[in-house]
């Protein structure tokens, strides 16, 4: 654990205990709360870079969900939807905070917009980016049917190679020629974290309830950002919440992958910003 915590904890890193799991996240910068939530195969590092241009103007929240980053994993080994929106609930109530902007990545999007149908009282504005939570058999990312798949289940329950993951970076990359040794040393490290990849699979092989029906009900304003090169979710899921989410504006950078605001950090921060900053009138217009 300490070459981790040595290599990828920094002095805004900060640890609470929820559900007998260890949880590390930040939280850095003033003003109204955002949380932002990171995907699968992801840490909370996906997020450096809007932290960089918005901690002056938001209270910026992050955390390595469990079994996820440098945060530990769930002592009873479940990783579910509804349990990871139970964490963030407690971690909301423990940091005494009422009501947050939420964004999401992927995995981090659906579990925001779970979460905002679950508790809408604790959401103000949502913003989702390639946001996964359709579950037909087309819309679940590759490296989740691949998890599902029994040799490939046991090659990454016992050794991942690094080579692997940088086909996958490939993939959620734009724009490959982006993807540096540092940054492919993190996910490779973060992953490989003992205990991590037995989460990811105890994660991938769940059973899940579809509430997609269920988001026409979501009344706060959304901002849907998608890359047109992502891979793993096609462009035509982000038109999709968009038809369905009642309050909706919807952003396509055409030469970005699935983790945008990784990819390219200011040009979606500064969308995200302008969004949240809009006032109630200009956003329901």
């Amino acid at each position: 654990m300490s070459q981790y915590l040595e290599k990828y904890a920094n002095e805004h890193s900060r640890f609470m205990v929820i559900n007998n799991a260890l949880v590390h996240y930040r939280d850095e910068g003033k003003g109204e709360a955002l949380l932002m939530l990171h995907g699968a195969f992801s840490s909370l590092h996906t997020f450096d870079g809007w932290v960089e241009e918005l901690e002056d103007k938001y209270r910026m929240i992050r955390l390595d969900l469990p079994g996820f980053g440098i945060s530990g994993t769930s002592v009873d080994h479940s990783y579910s939807i509804s349990g990871y929106v139970n964490v963030l609930r407690t971690f909301l109530d423990r940091l005494g905070i009422e009501k947050v902007h939420l964004a999401g990545s992927s995995l981090g999007g659906w579990l925001s917009w779970e979460f905002a149908l679950r508790f809408p009282d604790r959401v103000n504005r949502l913003v989702l980016i390639d946001s996964a939570g359709f579950l037909d058999e087309q819309s679940i990312p590759l490296p989740f049917k691949m998890a599902r798949m029994p040799f490939v289940n046991r090659v990454i329950r016992f050794a991942v190679p690094k080579t692997v993951f940088e086909v996958f970076l490939r993939q959620v990359y734009g724009d490959p020629s982006q993807i540096t040794s540092e940054l492919r040393d993190r996910y490779y490290d973060l992953f490989s974290r003992e205990g991590n990849p037995e989460a990811f699979l105890a994660l991938a092989n769940g059973k899940y309830k579809d509430n997609t029906p269920h988001l026409k009900k979501i009344q706060h304003p959304t901002l849907i950002l998608w890359g047109e090169k992502d891979r793993w979710l096609p462009v035509s899921q982000g038109y999709e919440f968009h038809r369905r989410i009642p309050n909706s504006e919807f952003i396509i950078y055409d030469d970005l992958g699935h983790i945008p605001m990784e990819e390219e950090p200011h040009e979606t921060a500064m969308d995200a910003w302008a969004f949240l900053s809009k006032n109630i009138f200009e956003a329901s217009k």
